[in-house]
């Protein structure tokens, strides 16, 4: 099934389903607990987690629909002059800030029509537009709560235990984005102002290690370092001042929202900006639940965008986000199945009573090939990151939490597993030739898909080396 989707005979959505029926029949498991367990209970496991991917897209359709996205993107370019490395530093911290909300390909034909021209129009070479859009669609997925509810559904992590790596591997590749952008200018023919990139970049990098230091060495739950009471305050005075903040910012829509409509300006007011913000700042910093985060920041950008007939576009957007994310829910589908058929269902039955037989058969053999220290684990699937191309095994849209399930159940760390995922994620979403969304940013900007590849996979291999290097500290 991997080589037929590697080929494209057979979609992901189809063979994931087909993949997970096989391997529980052919590995002992009766036709009718297939049907029951596999197939019924299957398509039901990652329930959270489309059902989050839902509430997600019904923001990501309504800040399209009411022009907040496209308007955030001008106003950034408005802002950023004509210098091509200061316009593409600019355009990767908007699609970044974007993406943390928005997702489907929708979304990024929307922001991408707005985006592309106007760093072509500054001198940016068609191959590094193309490369700094899927660099920052992919940097801002990694903060993209939404996308955290399957690490949370099959592993059983939490936010505090993702958030660290996340937030890692969201630094890294930012600075990542930063080089891959100033070698394509020097590539392009651009005259570089290389003082000026040496201190804009070292004082991004630098700003970047200091949060890195504090949340590693006083923040952070997993390690047990001694946080005195000023610390601690100064992170309650910070959490207050957020809370207080989002309260004044919905005073201020709903105020407006109440006036003479007449009276109120047809541009989106900048209070509508902070929409994508809202549930991500509830999630990472109050532990507010995902989809109650979700309905909050629906709420929010409803009353801060509200004008006559605002309601008809807010229903019609909670329909279609529903619609856009649901190719994703059927490959869901499948990878609950696929989970399922590999770990089995999650009680024992009478018909096992040593258990799964599936699992039982693969254990023996994956005990052998885990890697048990931090140096085979980063050796290892550094060697196997190009496995996440073309719906690879280790492809999150392929087969790749079917492989998670296995290393679970071998004893892998849980985080570990996370990591290994999040960062070879880095070539699947920005390198892999199969995405849609590559697949349409290289024709709409007329260069070759497999060229995107070559080009960017250089980058994205060393940020899956420097995730797993991570991971290996922080969770083998």
């Amino acid at each position: 099934m991997a080589l037929l989707m590697f080929l494209r005979v057979i979609p992901a959505l189809i063979a994931l389903p087909l993949m997970a029926i096989l391997i529980s029949l052919f590995g002992g498991v009766n036709y009718h607990d297939t049907i029951q367990y596999v197939i019924g209970e299957g398509s039901l496991k990652l329930f959270t987690a489309y059902t989050i991917a839902m509430f997600g897209s019904m923001l990501s359709v309504i800040l399209q629909k009411t022009g907040v996205a496209e308007s955030f993107i001008k106003r950034g370019a408005e802002l950023a002059g004509d210098n091509p490395w200061i316009i593409g530093i600019i355009m990767l911290g908007l699609i970044t800030m974007l993406f943390t909300t928005l997702g489907g390909l929708g979304a990024i034909i929307m922001v991408a029509t707005i985006v592309l021209p106007i760093m072509a129009s500054v001198g940016l070479g068609p191959m590094t537009t193309v490369g700094i859009f899927l660099l920052g669609l992919s940097i801002g997925g990694t903060l993209n709560v939404g996308n955290w509810a399957v690490y949370i559904d099959v592993m059983g992590l939490s936010v505090a235990e993702i958030r660290p790596f996340a937030l890692v591997m969201f630094s890294i590749s930012f600075i990542a984005a930063i080089i891959y952008l100033t070698i394509q200018l020097y590539r392009d023919g651009q005259d570089l102002n290389l003082k000026k990139i040496s201190f804009i970049s070292s004082s991004i990098i630098i700003f970047a290690a200091a949060l890195f230091i504090i949340y590693f060495y006083v923040l952070s739950d997993n390690l047990k370092f001694y946080v005195d009471d000023t610390l601690s305050l100064i992170g309650t005075v910070i959490k207050y001042l957020i809370a207080m903040s989002i309260i004044t910012l919905f005073i201020i829509s709903i105020s407006r929202a109440f006036q003479n409509k007449n009276e109120i300006d047809s541009e989106v007011h900048w209070t509508s900006y902070f929409s994508p913000l809202i549930p991500l700042f509830l999630i990472l910093l109050f532990d507010i639940h995902f989809i109650a985060a979700f309905i909050i920041g629906l709420l929010y950008a409803f009353i801060s965008t509200y004008k006559k007939g605002r309601l008809n576009l807010f229903i019609q957007s909670i329909f279609e986000g529903g619609g856009v994310v649901m190719p994703a829910v059927v490959l869901m589908f499948g990878i609950g199945m696929l989970l399922v058929a590999i770990m089995g269902p999650g009680v024992q039955l009478e018909n096992y009573p040593n258990g799964w037989p599936v699992i039982n058969l693969l254990k023996p053999l994956l005990t052998e090939i885990v890697p048990q220290s931090g140096f085979t684990y980063v050796l290892i699937f550094t060697a196997l990151a190009p496995l996440a191309l073309y719906r690879g095994p280790l492809n999150v849209w392929g087969m790749g939490y079917g492989l998670a399930a296995v290393f679970l159940a071998s004893g892998l760390n849980p985080g570990a597993v996370m990591g290994l995922l999040l960062a070879v994620g880095q070539i699947q979403g920005i390198s892999d030739p199969t995405n849609t969304h590559n697949v349409w940013l290289a024709n709409e900007m007329r260069v070759d898909v497999q060229k995107v590849l070559w080009n960017t996979i250089p980058y994205t291999w060393v940020l899956a080396f420097l995730g797993l290097v991570f991971a290996a500290l922080m969770f083998m």
